[in-house]
């Protein structure tokens, strides 16, 4: 049985894709239609890529392996912290490292660093420093909670990475690329599918759309390592006929939330 029903995917707008002036002719095979000036995307396509998906995810996490959640634009940061915690993944939601992967000894100083201070904080250590000291200290933990707060269990590299938007998380994906860790990833009509490994033909706008995606990227890691399924399609189910309704319905541009984060920082 499929881990989601079309109807859930229909309710939460993932089928509602980008401006047909903003596609990109590789994503045409996940197309079903335009209406209006908007793209709308074959829905039975994207139950398929999220079964597939669901069931790598699941696999990973079977074999003891982990996964970074990205999503760094303002409309996914709260999804992926709260389901990556869930699921007790790994997770940025602020801003990617450059060389986060690809330079992860150097990183993992960084990560290293705050570790210490959160024991140092719990331990009363930091409550026995001066007050230039331990301002600087907060300052320096806030700095790195802010860039690797979702990091501090990290021993490793990860098995797979989760994405939310492959244009902003353009060089995490890179990174995977070099370093042969594979892509799970929301890709919508403006996307590239091909640096994909595994793609989830959808909505990367609607925070709706977001939140029903990566629950059960989130759940498929949990079912994994408990062997327990987390989810499972509702029995009812919607029609081709009830899809293309919905493609008629589509009349405004999906809106896009705008990030005004600053570039990515590098490690050197």
């Amino acid at each position: 049985m499929a881990v989601v029903t079309m109807k859930s995917l229909l309710e939460a707008g993932v089928h509602f894709g980008h401006q047909v002036r903003r596609w990109d002719p590789r994503m045409k095979h996940f197309i079903f239609t335009q209406r209006n000036g908007i793209h709308i995307f074959d829905l039975k396509q994207t139950v398929a890529k999220l079964d597939e998906a669901y069931a790598f995810l699941s696999k990973v996490s079977r074999e003891g392996g982990n996964v970074i959640f990205i999503g760094t634009k303002k409309a996914a940061q709260d999804i992926v912290r709260e389901e990556a915690t869930r699921a007790g993944a790994w997770y940025v939601n602020e801003r990617w490292v450059g060389g986060l992967m690809t330079n992860y000894i150097t990183v993992r100083k960084s990560i290293d660093r705050l570790k210490q201070i959160d024991r140092e904080e719990a331990d009363g250590v930091i409550e026995t420093m001066g007050i230039k000291e331990r301002t600087k200290t907060m300052k320096s933990k806030a700095r790195l909670s802010k860039l690797f707060g979702g990091l501090r269990t990290m021993e490793g590299l990860p098995r797979a990475i989760y994405v939310i938007d492959t244009h902003k998380e353009h060089s995490a994906i890179q990174e995977a690329h070099v370093l042969g860790i594979p892509v799970v990833a929301i890709v919508d009509t403006n996307c590239n599918p091909d640096e994909i490994d595994y793609q989830i033909p959808a909505n990367d706008d609607a925070i709706r759309s977001l939140r029903l995606i990566t629950a059960l990227m989130a759940s498929a890691l949990i079912e994994g390592r408990e062997g327990v399924q987390q989810s499972e399609a509702n029995e009812e189910h919607a029609s081709m006929d009830d899809f293309a309704h919905e493609a008629e319905k589509a009349k405004e541009p999906v809106l896009e939330v705008e990030d005004t984060t600053d570039d990515e920082n590098e490690v050197r």
